[in-house]
């Protein structure tokens, strides 16, 4: 029996090739874009599952507390003295490790000066007990005991080292030193939440930290983001056993500070490796993370989209089986019970879903390499590979989808009454109210209008970040990543070149968003700090930014390690601090929160946008720290060619060892607003079009059950003499209704929605007309040529055909 429902559901289909196409393309579509959002979930579910001891690994966060007891947000990385504290003095811990960063980040030398980027952390021997990382070569136990000793990866010792175990071989990192290669991973497709390509081992740390070529982090109790530290508890103990621990840590080191003004208090939680990724939305990951709540979003995605495909599947079946109804009678007549109609029309649906199901796995691997190509997918390394698993959730997916599409229509239409059915088509109804279906088709044009006013807004929101005037000078600019190389040096070098207009070393990428902070005072009467964000600049910043001084005077090279006594401020830092002028602060003092040391300002700046402009510009200073300069911003004349040559050939002089590394610097900060949105109009893009496309398949079905339904009436208007123009009006009206309603309801809610996001911006566009207007021509096409194609079918047709057995 089973094979004879297969037989006759694969017929109606062939018979209804049109009808069936769309039901398998737009149930194809959605799944599609449901089986991603699967796999993504796959993919992110399976970080941290290969390690045994999962269960009992957990890692220290910190969750800082002010004065006022308002905590802030959690942060990932903690104190590193804890970890000697829990290992030597807490019950219930067996090991922990510490983790800090640091550790390449450049281009690597190696023998055969070849130069490789290697980015890694210093971590503790103890790492491959607790996550169980494999070494094809090296002995676990000592590959990370003695000072500059280096594991790598698989894939980064192949890209460094040519020979299959370069155990014992060396390569240099900038000015951290030479080291040497103690161990090699075994290569592995588990995915852990710590991305390393190299592991250092932690007692290098007091060497750099004693010459000054890091900061003083190890012992300290106080800086709460100098590193991670996870911890592995005895079989049988719990957070709740160790939490009271840390407690009195926290009492115990804190109370030590006598400053009130300095004070800071932390507590510590503990969390599971399991809860990393996907996890709560946390500061300072260790990597890159997906928190549960773009899961969460995702998941009701691919819910919504997958419904409202089911409902068109659900609207297109009803409508073409009307064709069917005589069909159906016959069988009932000649003994066919309710529940093999119901059965054979359940058949139909789960066939068109597994075929759906094809389709879509087909264009779902079409698809990877353009998804794997987006910035966020690139950033999270998703490989979204499929697994057994996974197919298997595909199977189970696509038959309770064609249950869920097809059980409407197999109980509706298995119920017709056979009479009526062969008696006269026209005494089947269906629906006696259409008011829940035109609801829903309002609701989905609805969305569809929201979703494509939304892409336009975020795409010119993009556009206006690309074009904007910072306040400084943009072009004709190229960055260089210092990597450890002399500044002086290399500007002296590159000022022999005619085509040089002007070079400054700086810590940060003006316009990038990324800065220090640090709070300061007036005076010690002051009752709050102001904060302040802060970066090093050297004396030829302004000049090569183009930016005007509005008070006193800049750095001068001549002043020395006097420099590191002054700051300049912009004109907001002058307001914040409540001078009446900026020629009031020339020659004042303020005080730095973190050692209550003071500086003398010099200068005041005009305002800028140094940070991103979804931030207003706010009280920002300048100091001069040449320890702190990473990067040369190099203005030029003539080309970026011979620019680039140039700079080329100036660092083969100095720095003949290392790869030199530029970017335009345009370019540089346009890539920090494509990773925001760049990705968000994609996506939202692919998302419009799917809604559109799914709201003008439920268009389809209610145009085709309308012109089915209304055959006879058209046929005698016809007779009548009716012109094809006012039958098509008339087929129309109603779904023109559908739009306008539609239309009415999302434009004040697109623009509300809309403003609440873009009012988080300091700058931003607006909800225009032209943006409206261009959202509804859109849709009002596509929804034009849904309608057009069956009213005009319908209009066109021969009244004959239709009248002559009456």
């Amino acid at each position: 029996m089973l094979k004879n429902y297969f037989k006759t559901a694969l017929r109606s289909l062939v018979r209804h090739r049109f009808f069936s196409f769309i039901n398998v393309f737009g149930l194809a579509i959605s799944m599609t874009v449901c089986m991603a959002i699967i796999m993504l979930v796959a993919d992110q579910m399976m970080y941290d599952r290969f390690n045994s001891k999962r269960d009992r690994i957990y890692r220290v966060n910190s969750i800082p507390v002010g004065k006022d007891g308002q905590a802030s947000s959690e942060t990932s990385t903690t104190t590193l003295p804890l970890k000697q504290e829990m290992e030597n003095n807490f019950t219930g811990v067996e090991k922990a490790v510490r983790i800090v960063r640091g550790f390449g980040n450049m281009w690597l030398e190696i023998e055969q000066n070849v130069n490789i980027p290697v980015a890694g952390y210093y971590a503790d021997p103890e790492i491959f007990e607790l996550f169980e990382y494999e070494l094809q070569y090296g002995d676990p136990k000592t590959a990370l005991v003695e000072p500059n000793t280096v594991v790598l990866t698989r894939k980064a010792a192949n890209k460094l080292f040519r020979q299959e175990n370069p155990v014992g071989e060396t390569f240099k990192v900038g000015e951290q030193g030479v080291f040497k290669v103690t161990g090699v991973l075994r290569e592995t497709n588990h995915k852990s939440h710590i991305v390393f390509d190299a592991l250092a081992s932690m007692s290098t740390v007091p060497g750099l930290e004693k010459s000054g070529k890091r900061g003083d982090d190890l012992d300290n109790w106080y800086r709460c983001w100098a590193g991670w530290v996870y911890v592995l508890l005895e079989p049988g103990k719990t957070p709740a056993d160790i939490q009271p621990q840390l407690s009195k840590v926290e009492e115990q080191h804190f109370a030590e500070l006598t400053n009130p003004d300095t004070q800071q208090k932390v507590r510590y939680h503990l969390q599971n490796i399991m809860d990393i990724t996907p996890g709560p939305l946390i500061n300072n990951p260790i990597g890159p993370f997906l928190p549960w709540m773009f899961i969460y979003f995702f998941v009701g995605l691919a819910g919504v989209v997958m419904l409202t495909s089911c409902f068109n599947f659900t609207n297109l079946s009803i409508a073409r089986s009307l064709t069917r109804a005589r069909e159906i009678g016959i069988r009932k007549v000649t003994g066919a019970l309710r529940w093999q109609i119901f059965a054979q029309f359940l058949t139909e649906s789960i066939l068109v879903a597994l075929f759906a199901l094809g389709l879509a796995v087909i264009m779902l691997f079409a698809l990877k390499p353009v998804m794997l190509q987006l910035s966020f997918a690139r950033l999270m390394k998703w490989d979204l590979e499929a697994n057994y698993v996974v197919y298997a959730v595909f199977v189970v997916f696509a038959l309770v989808v064609g249950i869920l599409a097809g059980l409407f229509p197999a109980v509706v239409l298995s119920g017709f009454q056979p009479i009526k059915v062969l008696k006269n088509l026209g005494n089947v109804k269906l629906f006696s109210n259409l008011g829940m279906r035109k609801a829903l088709l309002v609701s989905q044009f609805t969305f569809s209008l929201i979703f494509i006013i939304s892409v336009l807004v975020v795409f010119n929101q993009l556009q206006l970040f690309m074009r904007a005037d910072h306040g400084f000078r943009m072009e004709n600019k190229i960055v260089v990543y210092l990597n450890n190389t002399s500044a002086d040096a290399l500007k002296t070098e590159l000022f022999k070149h005619s085509n040089m207009e002007s070079i400054t070393a700086c810590s940060h990428l003006p316009a990038a968003g990324s800065t220090y902070g640090e709070g300061y005072k007036k005076s010690l009467e002051d009752k709050e700090w102001t904060d302040v964000s802060y970066f090093s600049g050297d004396a030829d910043y302004l000049t090569n930014l183009n930016v005007p001084l509005v008070a006193g005077r800049f750095y001068r090279t001549e002043d020395g390690e006097a420099n590191k006594n002054f700051i300049v401020l912009n004109e907001r830092a002058v307001s914040a601090f409540h001078f009446a002028t900026p020629l009031e602060a020339i020659g004042e003092e303020i005080i730095i929160k973190r050692d209550s040391s003071r500086k003398q300002i010099i200068g005041v700046v005009r305002d800028y946008n140094h940070q991103l402009l979804m931030q207003d510009m706010a009280p920002m200073a300048i100091i001069n720290n040449p320890g702190e300069f990473n990067i040369l911003q190099v203005s030029y004349t003539g080309t970026f060619e011979d620019a680039a040559s140039t700079i080329e050939s100036a660092w083969a002089v100095i720095n003949p060892a290392l790869k030199v590394d530029y970017r335009d610097f345009t370019a540089e900060v346009h890539k920090i607003y494509d990773i925001f949105f760049g990705d968000i109009v994609y996506i939202m893009g692919v998302i419009s079009f799917l809604a559109v496309l799914i709201s003008c398949l439920g268009l389809l079905g209610m145009a085709t059950y309308n012109t089915e339904t209304r055959i006879r009436e058209i046929s005698i208007r016809k007779v009548l003499g009716s012109s094809n123009g006012s039958l098509i009006y008339l087929l129309s009206k109603g779904f023109l209704a559908i739009l306008l309603l539609a239309v009415v309801i999302a434009l004040p809610v697109s623009y509300f929605l809309n403003m609440l996001w873009l009012e988080q911006m300091a700058f931003h566009v607006t909800v225009d007309l032209a943006v409206m207007a261009t959202g509804v021509g859109l849709l009002v096409l596509f929804a034009i040529v849904t309608i057009g194609s069956q009213t005009l079918r319908a209009a066109v047709i021969n009244p004959i055909d239709n009248l002559k057995s009456e």
